[in-house]
């Protein structure tokens, strides 16, 4: 792969995360509604859940949820461990793959406005050296992508991403990069022939938004962002867009032992590299803010909402994906929405259609790596919906 070569590890990862400084994250007040003293009375058992996960161990957890009658945010632990800053309701916080809903919308609104034909060859969009990377693009649907139906190979597992990844954090991966490690691969399955989950089919699809808009990110915040007056949404701005006193500290359990470790460092110089399948920072209150708006027929017409809404089966058979889109069952209710997972972070961005409720929760733990953190956390996350949603 051009440009990448295997490194010898010249410094230790454990002193590399520590080795960025964070300033304070200040509370402030203009991200999220106030909450009444009567919300805060109806939601105390869920704020006790939290302070419970804080407790077993995950640094810092930040919660919202809105529903007809009612919106309550709020935080426990910390943003940073170091300096125990208090974790708030307005820090940034990593998105991770949920940002795949926003590019999935973006591509749905040129859908809208005649530019895309989900069922045309993703090669119709892309440019020509790009669509000869791509094994049979001239096969792969744009819909293909969407629903994770494509077969295209998953760059996030090859060795030569991870080793890039871990050994040498300060390289500098473009979008391309991430094509050029599955340039000319064999597909794991026939396009359109059966479900899984591909990073590499987003990134295709912002390299395809970047073609037809001359840049997916400065659409997305046009078209979403400035569209739902989410101001306190962050991607790909600036280089430097990552750099903000209010985004969180990550943390993982580098060694799946029980003790963390602060992952800031190498969390952001992987997150800043992501188009289309990561790279969005936001608040609670805006994450909903988008999600209801985009469910509520904001952003797209009704017949591409309905598009995103409609379902490949996984390998169980059961309705799993559409476009951007998963459906899942948290607290024995069915959620449409998505979820995300990094090096430092883990989010869940849900709405409940039985209970019309909409449902933000963030911690600044890694979700990628296994711990016995996570093992004890997960009843408690369990118990934390079903208070949500009684």
């Amino acid at each position: 792969m051009k440009g990448i070569q295997k490194k010898r590890i010249c410094v230790i990862l454990g002193l590399l995360f520590f080795s960025v400084i964070h300033l304070a994250k200040p509370q402030e007040t203009a991200c999220n509604p106030e909450n009444s003293e009567y919300e805060n009375g109806r939601f105390q058992n869920v704020q006790d859940k939290l302070e419970e996960l804080v407790r077993l161990g995950i640094p810092g957890v930040v919660a919202g949820v809105k529903t007809p009658e009612v919106e309550w945010y709020s935080a426990a632990g910390f943003s940073r461990l170091e300096s125990k800053t208090p974790m708030n309701t307005c820090n940034l916080q990593y998105l991770q793959s949920i940002s795949k809903t926003y590019l999935a919308t973006s591509v749905l609104m040129l859908k809208d406005r005649g530019k895309i034909d989900l069922d045309q060859p993703v090669s119709t969009y892309l440019p020509d050296e790009l669509s000869t990377w791509i094994t049979r693009s001239n096969e792969i649907t744009v819909r293909m992508l969407l629903n994770h139906t494509s077969g295209i190979p998953e760059y996030n597992y090859l060795p030569e991403y991870i080793t890039v990844l871990l050994q040498d954090p300060d390289h500098s991966f473009t979008p391309m990069d991430y094509m050029e490690l599955i340039k000319g691969k064999k597909l794991d399955s026939e396009p359109g022939a059966k479900y899984s989950y591909r990073n590499s089919g987003f990134v295709l699809l912002a390299l395809m938004m970047d073609h037809l808009t001359g840049d997916h990110a400065a659409f997305i915040r046009e078209n979403i962002f400035g569209k739902l007056g989410l101001e306190n949404t962050r991607y790909r701005q600036s280089d430097d867009y990552l750099d903000n006193p209010r985004l969180v500290d990550g943390y993982w359990d580098r060694y799946s032992n029980g003790i963390i470790e602060n992952s800031s460092y190498l969390q952001v110089q992987n997150v800043k590299k992501m188009v289309g399948d990561d790279g969005i920072v936001t608040t609670p209150g805006d994450g909903i803010r988008f999600l209801e708006g985009l469910l509520s027929g904001k952003l797209i017409s009704e017949q591409s909402l309905s598009e995103m809404k409609t379902w490949v089966n996984d390998a169980k058979g059961l309705p799993q994906y559409g476009l951007g889109l998963d459906l899942t069952t948290i607290g024995g209710k069915e959620a449409i929405g998505h979820s995300g997972g990094g090096l430092g972070a883990g989010s869940q961005l849900y709405y409940f259609p039985e209970r019309k409720t909409y449902i933000f929760l963030a911690i600044n733990l890694a979700t990628v790596t296994g711990s016995p953190i996570h093992s004890n956390a997960e009843k408690v996350i369990n118990e934390l919906y079903l208070e949500l949603l009684r």
